[in-house]
């Protein structure tokens, strides 16, 4: 499955919105972080028989494609936002944001 943003930069803005309570790029993030677990686990999965290959098939085809959605959300989210695209870094105005209960 093709990556977009490598684990370490997603962790990087996961960790900066919970401490600035900023959860919603934090929110997209785990999903990324949800779907390539469940990718994975599609790919691995034993199959027994011809349908069991399909259903695995099926669901990794439609995880990889919400994947894809999830990161074009993401990479849209961060700049919108102002977010440093090269560090990862939260932008100084959203620090400052008034948070919300996560």
């Amino acid at each position: 499955m093709k990556e977009q943003f490598n684990p370490a930069q997603i962790s990087k803005v996961i960790d900066q919105a919970l401490v600035y309570q900023c959860a919603c790029p934090a929110q997209v993030c785990r999903a990324i972080f949800e779907l390539r677990e469940l990718y994975a686990y599609q790919i691995n999965c034993a199959s027994d028989s011809v349908n069991d290959e399909l259903v695995h098939q099926t669901i990794a085809a439609a995880t990889e494609k919400a994947h894809e959605k999830m990161e074009e959300c993401l990479k849209k989210i961060l700049e919108i936002e102002g977010w440093d695209q090269s560090t990862f870094a939260m932008p100084e105005k959203l620090k400052k944001k008034p948070g919300k209960p996560l």
